[in-house]
């Protein structure tokens, strides 16, 4: 890894030698298991938060709802993601976490025994995630403003791990 933490090697995986796009053959690499964990916020008007928190939203649970959202997304990361490879993840884990006065800090981790890696799987859940607290909440707050979706860290397979700066 450089300064940056990008990885130092410069070859883009999903492009052929023409740079054409394309879905990496993973078929003979050996399973290994697999973890990642990735963030999404979300920031909103104070009373917003109150109302999530107070569970006094009429659309119901916010956060529950949230949750099974990023679940679900995590599962349809390969139909969302053109190149991604279709997984068999062995969990997927939601948290959601208010932080007053104004923010949701959201944050996936997705797990497998593969071929592959699931930043990805992780990145969509925490994002959707967040898109369904703005969905839920917007009639009362149209202002709230998703950021900070980031990669935290990724384990296994053979880039090694990946520990991120965390965005706050």
């Amino acid at each position: 890894m450089n300064e940056f933490n990008q990885s130092d090697s410069a070859t883009l995986t999903h492009l052929d030698a023409e740079g054409r796009a394309n879905m990496v053959d993973v078929s003979e690499k050996d399973p290994t298991n697999r973890e990642a964990q990735a963030q999404a916020w979300i920031r909103m008007q104070p009373a917003t938060l109150k109302l999530i928190q107070q569970n006094g939203h009429p659309k119901g649970d916010v956060f529950a709802v949230a949750r099974i959202a990023g679940i679900m997304a995590a599962k349809k990361t390969h139909e969302l993601i053109p190149l991604c490879h279709p997984l068999m993840l062995s969990a997927i884990h939601i948290e959601l976490q208010a932080i007053e006065p104004d923010r949701i800090r959201i944050v996936s981790t997705c797990r497998l025994n593969g071929r592959t890696g699931v930043e990805l799987e992780a990145l969509t859940a925490a994002s959707v995630a967040a898109l369904t607290i703005y969905d839920m909440c917007k009639a009362v707050d149209r202002g709230m403003i998703i950021e900070n979706i980031q990669l935290l860290r990724k384990h296994g397979g053979k880039s090694g791990n990946f520990e991120a700066s965390v965005a706050q």
